[in-house]
């Protein structure tokens, strides 16, 4: 790899608090990749289960929005789009990403800190038209999705009125989509997506 793993002491300190309540310390996998992450370059997580990988991939997605929200210029728009071939585990993770939101609002009440609210929501084929409906009206921070839907939120306007502020991507189960037509579709969306947000 040939950078320098990065410590928790990068990330907001109710980031870092959270993370250092919650777990015994970062795994290899997680400090390798949040230098990378943190440079803005593009990373590829490949390490054995319970390394930590999706944490390694949200933790700086989640930092940054919790700076944008102390600064007040977050807004009503998406940043962090997580990408899974399952939806299963499309609604696992947004229970999970449930825990370090709530921890992180722990933490910056300790510290003194104004809440922020940072929303996160699942949108797949399976999401009723109701649910649809409240988050064009009100984006989630974080949109938890599959690749087809992905695709459809770029074939709308409101979705590309949601996405245009990105700027995050994770694809989680990266192998399972890499050498098939779903994955071929998904690079093509996500060329659209770049295209979309100008970055």
């Amino acid at each position: 790899y040939g950078r320098p793993p990065m410590s928790l002491s990068a990330f907001h300190p109710a980031v870092a608090r959270w993370f250092a309540r919650s777990f015994d310390a970062p795994t290899g996998a997680q400090a390798a990749a949040w230098a990378a992450i943190g440079e803005g370059r593009h990373t590829l997580v490949a390490a054995p289960t319970g390394s930590g990988k999706t944490l390694a991939a949200f933790l700086h997605a989640l930092d940054a929005l919790v700076r944008e929200a102390l600064a007040g210029t977050l807004g009503e728009a998406t940043r962090v789009i997580y990408v899974s071939p399952l939806k299963a585990l499309s609604n696992d993770v947004h229970l999970n990403l449930e825990r370090p939101l709530a921890g992180i609002a722990d933490e910056l009440l300790r510290l003194g800190l104004p809440p922020v609210d940072i929303r996160s929501a699942v949108r797949t084929g399976d999401t009723p038209q109701a649910e649809r409906a409240k988050l064009r009206k009100r984006p989630p921070h974080i949109i938890v999705t599959t690749p087809e839907s992905l695709y459809i939120l770029l074939g709308s306007e409101s979705g590309r009125l949601m996405l245009g502020g990105a700027h995050s991507v994770i694809v989680d189960e990266i192998h399972a989509l890499a050498g098939n037509k779903r994955g071929a579709h998904l690079a093509l969306t996500l060329e659209r997506l770049d295209a979309l947000c100008g970055r």
